[in-house]
């Protein structure tokens, strides 16, 4: 079609009519590409209710995962950290002579060294204290019973499982088993006795001047028996030799969080103030994602956040039973 102006003619642009038609032809070549689709209907948005649910849930999940995992694979790494610490302070206060040998020892103290093959002890330092965060150190020595070496009997604790279980290989112990204890006073060697459990008979009483070095832990039935523990496993061995006298001071009574099995209430007050701040930290870590962007709240936000995850993990441990 022309159009005709002044005498002259030229072609008109069919770019309107072009561009329709080809518009016509795209819609029935994608009509015809996808016969019978239906269009996706958009999801509806979850209310405010069920969100929080399904967040109470996710977060409880994560939780109950990172304990797990806190509990067997990390508190080895932990109590290794915490030996070779203790290690070098008691290695260093034995040569002063200043390690403490009696009377009023904080807890938490590094005290004695204790070595044996057969119940696969090799140079490991005992604390003093036997509660549910000192044994996250190592085995721990009963308050209100003498110090290894000295006359009377001296009850050393540790755990099975947890912490990397230094008392795991009790239950392998055998009457004749040797093992030698290092303290301020000097090194001696013990030999096993008696191995008992709970309703097992008592040993013989000491006689005067003679000492006596009890290891408990926990015992239980199948594999997971060092998790669910039924019942206290008792190793006693018999000082060979001398034994030394003991400073006065010590206490005759501890708590009840330092007895076997028993849970630590005292870590009730960490826990309440850990939580508080990890809930802080995960809404601050939301915040800094929207404000910052992804890549900068991951960097700032995952090392708070596992911090604070960090803290309630430890302070939770601790209302467990302490021989765990």
């Amino acid at each position: 079609m022309t159009v005709t102006t002044n005498g002259a003619s030229s072609p008109t642009e069919p770019s309107v009519t072009t561009t329709a038609s080809t518009v016509d032809q795209g819609a029935e070549t994608v009509a015809t590409a996808t016969p019978g689709r239906k269009p996706k209907k958009a999801r509806p948005a979850m209310s405010v209710g069920r969100g929080f649910v399904f967040s109470a849930v996710a977060s409880v999940a994560a939780l109950s995962v990172w304990f797990l995992f806190y509990a067997f694979i990390l508190t080895p790494f932990e109590e290794a950290r915490s030996q070779t610490v203790n290690y070098g302070t008691l290695r260093e206060s034995l040569a002063l002579q200043t390690a403490p040998i009696g009377g009023v020892i904080t807890p938490g103290t590094p005290i004695v060294l204790i070595d044996s093959k057969p119940l696969g002890l090799n140079g490991v330092v005992v604390v003093e204290g036997t509660a549910s965060g000192d044994l996250m150190n190592g085995p721990g020595h009963l308050r209100n019973t003498v110090l290894p070496g000295q006359m009377g009997t001296s009850v050393i604790m540790g755990r099975a499982s947890m912490f990397g279980g230094p008392f795991g290989k009790l239950s392998e112990a055998k009457v004749g088993d040797s093992l030698s204890v290092t303290t301020g006073q000097g090194v001696f060697t013990y030999t096993v006795e008696s191995v008992r459990k709970a309703k097992s008979p008592l040993p013989q009483p000491l006689d005067a001047g003679k000492g006596r070095l009890t290891l408990i832990t926990a015992i239980g039935e199948g594999k997971l028996g060092a998790w669910k523990p039924t019942g206290l496993m008792y190793v006693d061995a018999k000082l060979m030799g001398d034994a030394q006298q003991y400073p006065p001071g010590k206490p005759y009574v501890v708590t009840a969080s330092e007895l076997p099995l028993q849970g630590d209430p005292s870590a009730l007050l960490p826990l309440a103030l850990a939580l508080p701040l990890l809930i802080g930290a995960v809404l601050f870590a939301l915040w800094a994602r929207s404000r910052w962007g992804t890549w900068q709240a991951w960097l700032v936000g995952v090392p708070l956040v596992l911090a604070c995850v960090w803290a309630v993990s430890q302070a939770a441990v601790q209302l467990l039973p302490n021989l765990l």
